[in-house]
């Protein structure tokens, strides 16, 4: 799909604002040629400018109590980020060292549970269900405690902050 002109040249106005250095010089170029020929773009061009002209020339001040309570917001959310960041790099060396735990002592869990199959004589399906179920078991029961309490992520059953 392509834009016309004019879209162009209004997309063009309202990225340059009261001013051309947002624009290349090429787009400043083909601006200023397509705003010479075409009346409506330019009324809506000096339209613009007057809006932003407007809007400079008002004083804006932050009464002192709005400033405090944005920058404790401000602070409170690097608070949250850091935090979150520090969760999920616990997560990541947990995933580790679970993972190399796994890949080193499975075979000889394995091997164990074959010697007790063995020695108890029960077919081989029998100790194999056995394993498969000690090796799962504590991932269920983790699991489940933790949907039961909401989220591993939840500080005291509270909402992230948003």
């Amino acid at each position: 799909m392509t834009r016309s002109g004019h879209e162009q040249a209004r997309e063009l106005v309202a990225l340059a604002g009261a001013n051309d250095r947002d624009l290349s010089d090429g787009q400043q170029a083909w601006l200023r040629a397509h705003l010479e020929e075409c009346a409506a773009c330019r009324d809506y061009a000096e339209a613009a400018g007057g809006v932003v002209r407007a809007l400079r020339s008002q004083p804006w001040a932050a009464d002192s109590a709005l400033v405090r309570a944005t920058q404790m917001r401000v602070r409170a959310r690097i608070l949250e980020l850091q935090q979150r960041r520090e969760r999920v790099w616990l997560v990541c060396v947990s995933c580790l060292f679970v993972g190399l735990s796994s890949a080193i002592t499975t075979p000889f869990f394995w091997r164990a549970f074959r010697w007790m199959g063995v020695w108890a004589g029960v077919s081989n399906s029998v100790w194999q269900a056995g394993f498969a179920l000690f090796w799962i078991l504590p991932a269920l029961v983790v699991s489940t405690a933790l949907l039961a309490r909401g989220t591993h992520l939840a500080d005291n059953g509270e909402k992230p902050w948003r």
